[in-house]
């Protein structure tokens, strides 16, 4: 059958320090951008959100952070914010709405608190939501920096948040749908650690949640988890892309060495690289700890990736 979600669009990692980050993630191996801040007043001021992506052909990864959350590293993008006359006003409420909900993630933990799925057909998805009883705070258009050979060009995006603790947030932080304008396309820069795609995202539940989270995912993605290895559940997406949801105490099984700063969490993601043994190298050499999942692959740990354990897997 057709879906209205096929892959993951991208995680966001939320953090306080952007300018370590961006060091972290570059001797990772990935290519990002200096991050851009949407500034206000004069002289400028970062207002709302700093963020910066490592892209890849279907997808991306999110480092973000909290305007006054550490020092604006000197290779920031200060974007003036604009709107028509008169829509300013409701714009920048928008934006401390976001950073709120984005200072009340990292309240509890830094690490990933943003999980958006690709959707082909967000607005059948949002019908789908509605009839299967999800809230969710409908579909809204805005504006993302885009890298290009000319420079950064801002595309449009159109998005839908899912609402339970509060709008645009449930248990786990930020979880919704994305939709690119079909003209939407980020030059998408050779990572040196062979880096190609986001192909996992792994969420960590309390054990005696594990059904509950199974069936609202089952809802927010339209179809059914398999049960692999004791305590977890994936939902398999399109290509290699999935989602698991595993239990606290099975965490180590899958993870060995990891815990989870908060449940429920985001614990993990995992990219597709050209050449494991080639990443693995990579780390090795800029000095981060490498350790390896119960199936073998690579992953540096959360304590060493600001709260996140970030999994290397070969591509088939």
């Amino acid at each position: 059958m057709d879906h209205d979600i096929t892959g993951l669009h991208h995680v966001g990692h939320l953090v306080h320090d952007m300018e370590r980050a961006l060091e972290l993630y570059r001797r990772l191996g990935f290519v990002l951008p200096g991050p851009a801040y949407p500034v206000l007043g004069e002289p400028p001021e970062p207002f709302g959100v700093g963020n910066t992506h490592a892209y890849f052909p279907g997808n991306f990864i999110e480092l973000v952070t909290v305007a006054g959350s550490g020092r604006v590293p000197d290779d920031a993008r200060l974007m003036p914010l604009r709107a028509p006359e008169g829509a300013l006003p409701r714009l920048k409420e928008a934006i401390r709405g976001t950073a709120a909900n984005l200072e009340s993630c990292l309240r509890r933990f830094e690490g990933v608190h943003i999980l958006m799925f690709d959707s082909p057909d967000i607005l059948g998805a949002a019908a789908r939501l509605e009839g299967n009883g999800v809230g969710h705070g409908g579909v809204q258009a805005a504006q993302r920096p885009v890298e290009t050979a000319d420079g950064v060009r801002m595309e449009p995006v159109r998005y839908l948040e899912l609402d339970g603790t509060g709008p645009g947030l449930v248990p786990e932080g930020r979880v919704g749908l994305a939709a690119n304008s079909p003209e939407a396309a980020p030059d998408v820069p050779e990572h040196p650690n062979g880096a190609v795609a986001l192909v996992e995202c792994v969420l960590c539940v309390a054990d005696g949640e594990l059904d509950d989270a199974e069936r609202r995912y089952e809802s927010y993605l339209g179809r059914a988890a398999w049960r692999g290895a004791a305590g977890t559940r994936t939902f398999e997406l399109a290509g290699p892309a999935r989602v698991t949801l595993v239990a606290a105490s099975a965490l180590d099984g899958l993870l060995p060495g990891e815990a989870a700063s908060a449940l429920p969490g985001f614990v993990a993601y995992a990219v597709a690289v050209r050449d494991v043994a080639a990443a693995e190298r990579l780390l090795r050499d800029a000095g981060l700890p490498v350790g390896k999942t119960a199936s073998g692959e690579v992953f540096v740990p959360g304590r060493a990736a600001f709260g996140v354990a970030i999994v290397f897997r070969q591509i088939a």
